[in-house]
């Protein structure tokens, strides 16, 4: 009589991914960053003095920022990156300790093969994120001066951007009803005009 069939081993839940997949999210990464920076405009058109004025009241200002934030808002957002990075490198504190955060997420998230195990109780990938997430905004928001800095740069970037906006007169940029009606935000996805195929399908 032969011996039955072993029974197949299941797939470990929970398992790490691995190598070629993390490879795949990084390509996707760089293949996304490289759709929102073709959106960017010339700097030249940003910096242009030429375009510049006292806007007559807040009306008029805001109507200014609402037109320059969609034509420039990839250069907002370049512009915002550039202040954070630079505002954390002048303090070296924070920094250090955002890369403690980045290389514990890697390692809980990508790294680590054996599963996570606090209490006798084996951790779910769900439960892994959200575990980080709650350990990340306390470190960030309560022990330490990490939020601070962060919303010292995004504020110095925030008043940089809106005080470009309404002294840019933004009536000799060519401003097509479709990007005048996408959002700030939507520099994430590349627009809905400008997303590559490859993008599109997962």
């Amino acid at each position: 009589m032969s011996a039955p069939a072993p029974a197949p081993v299941a797939p470990v839940a929970g398992a790490a991914p691995t190598p070629n997949a993390i490879m795949a999210i990084v390509g996707r990464v760089k293949e996304m960053s490289g759709a929102v920076l073709k959106q960017q405009k010339p700097w030249s058109e940003v910096l242009d003095r030429s375009a510049l004025s006292k806007p007559a009241n807040l009306t008029e200002a805001a109507g200014r920022i609402r037109k320059n934030a969609a034509y420039f808002r990839v250069n907002y957002l370049i512009v915002m990156i550039t202040t954070c990075v630079v505002t954390f490198v002048m303090h070296p504190g924070s920094l250090f300790i955002l890369a403690l955060l980045l290389a514990g997420w890697v390692y809980v998230m990508f790294i680590r093969k054996e599963p996570l195990v606090i209490g006798g109780r084996t951790l779910s990938e769900r439960e892994k994120f959200l575990g980080m997430s709650a350990v990340s905004f306390i470190t960030i928001f309560f022990l330490t001066s990490v939020g601070t800095v962060f919303f010292s740069a995004l504020s110095l970037s925030l008043a940089v951007i809106v005080a470009h906006g309404a002294f840019r007169e933004p009536d000799n940029l060519f401003i097509d009803d479709n990007e005048n009606q996408q959002s700030f935000l939507s520099i994430l996805s590349g627009g809905s005009a400008t997303v590559p195929a490859g993008l599109a399908t997962v």
